[in-house]
């Protein structure tokens, strides 16, 4: 019998390009989605009086969207990904791609408070 035949080159590429890709953006989503989980704790803990009625079950699912939502947010970054890997600029990217990670991490955590503050606060009775 014959082993499977081997990925076409550039098939080949496409997916060490993505395992790499991987290795580095996943283990970083779990510390993204902590410092999401960190921000909505602490709006909830300091604004405790006012939150506490929004607290049923009927919360879970609408919160769970929006985690998804965080999290598909997230992923748009092997569009950026992927392209610079397979440029003349990946020795850079490989490099600096923490600091797109920071912004990025940055960028959320300021819409989720604007979203909190103006969008679900203001509603919570």
């Amino acid at each position: 019998m014959n082993p499977t035949p081997p990925l076409p080159r550039t098939m080949h590429h496409l997916s060490t390009d993505f395992s790499s890709a991987a290795r580095f953006w996943e283990l970083r989503r779990i510390f993204y989605n902590l410092v999401l989980f960190v921000v909505t704790v602490t709006w909830v803990v300091t604004t405790w009086p006012h939150f506490c009625p929004a607290f049923t079950l009927e919360i879970i699912p609408p919160l769970t969207v929006l985690a998804l939502l965080a999290n598909v947010c997230y992923s748009a970054v092997y569009l950026v990904e992927l392209p610079l890997v397979r440029s003349t600029l990946q020795a850079s990217w490989l490099r600096w791609r923490w600091a797109l990670w920071v912004a990025g991490t940055l960028f959320a955590v300021v819409l989720e408070n604007y979203w909190i503050a103006d969008e679900i606060f203001p509603f919570v009775r």
